[in-house]
């Protein structure tokens, strides 16, 4: 194995300290930052981490003294600004820098939950119909949209805002919910038919050939009975809540015969559809009816080493470790005229 020079970009206030002792590595908000440098480094590869805000320069420099062989991508956001991602993506190809994860247009594409629906559309993949609210504008129902209905930020990720509010019943839950979005979480929101069912996960690996994991899921079985399954806040990241509740994930079992190929199949479309690149995680609901539909994509997932997407990868016996290089391999090989 080539031994690389890897600068990992992450949000400075996220870079992991010279020192761990005193913390529980398992909590830590920088968890896969740590996970990541950590296991990089003893797979013998060089490695730099550099903390990112709001400033492109400080990516600059170090290219230009370092001269590192790849630019291993773990940020979500720059200055404060979720869609600004991409533009960072988008600098490391001015700068000829090799990248992981996906590429500025697959980003954007993602990112923008309406957008990426009507790219959907039109190559016929299953999704709950929806409505766009923008930022500032009252909300009005469409009769060919019932309840009950989801309300979320239209380019938010991480299931911010999200909560068991989100699902509403009626016009005045529906406009009150709306005014949250906006208020709030400061974005336009996306109104959308709830899926009442099952939350899968596909990972999905690659350019243009792609390796697709199993089909995973996320249990909430052991919530009260008037609690909606669905993947709020709480249920994502608070570790006390997910303890209570025996919240997990792990493969899915169970699915109706043939369904497992088909799901796989149908996240691979997603992917080329959006043109993705790197890796990324499709989120679908399997209705009682046992019909699929698509909720999102996720390009640049987590990637902590007890994430959904790496534990996947594991159920398909790839290590950690050889998760990592190979998200390494596949940003050395991709070109961004590819996208053209």
């Amino acid at each position: 194995m080539r031994k690389l020079r890897v600068l990992v970009l992450m949000h400075e206030d996220l870079v992991p300290p010279a020192h761990t002792t005193g913390h529980d590595l398992k909590t830590v908000e920088w968890k896969t930052e740590y996970d990541v440098v950590s296991t990089l480094r003893k797979m013998g590869h060089e490695v730099r981490p550099l903390g990112v805000k709001s400033n492109l320069g400080v990516i600059r420099s170090a290219v230009e003294e370092w001269k590192p062989h790849i630019a291993f991508n773990l940020l979500e956001e720059f200055d404060g600004v979720a869609v600004y991602d991409q533009n960072v993506v988008s600098y490391l190809e001015l700068l000829r820098v090799p990248y992981t994860g996906c590429n500025p247009r697959g980003l954007m594409l993602a990112r923008d939950k309406a957008l990426s629906k009507k790219v959907l559309s039109f190559h016929r993949i299953p999704f709950p119909e929806f409505i766009v609210v923008p930022l500032g504008r009252s909300v009005k129902r469409p009769e060919w949209l019932p309840f009950p209905l989801i309300v979320k930020s239209v380019s938010e990720e991480a299931s911010l805002g999200i909560s068991q509010a989100s699902i509403v019943e009626d016009d005045d839950k529906l406009r009150e919910r709306v005014m949250f979005i906006h208020h709030s979480v400061g974005t336009g929101a996306i109104v959308e038919r709830y899926i009442e069912g099952r939350e899968l996960y596909v990972g999905v690996l690659g350019n243009s050939h792609l390796h697709v994991l199993p089909v995973w899921e996320l249990l909430m079985d052991k919530m009260p009975d008037e609690a909606r399954r669905i993947a709020t806040e709480r249920v994502k990241w608070n570790r006390k809540y997910q303890e209570k509740y025996g919240i997990r994930s792990c493969e899915a079992k169970d699915l109706p015969e043939g369904m497992t190929e088909q799901i796989q199949h149908l996240a691979k479309r997603v992917y080329r559809a959006l043109g993705l690149s790197g890796y990324a995680r499709i989120d679908l609901r399997l209705d009682m009816e046992g019909r699929v539909y698509v909720l999102e994509a996720n390009p640049n997932p987590q990637i902590a080493e007890d994430e959904d997407f790496a534990e996947s990868a594991q159920r398909a016996n790839l290590s950690y470790p050889d998760l990592l290089q190979d998200v390494l391999n596949i940003g050395l090989r991709w070109r961004p005229a590819r996208v053209a």
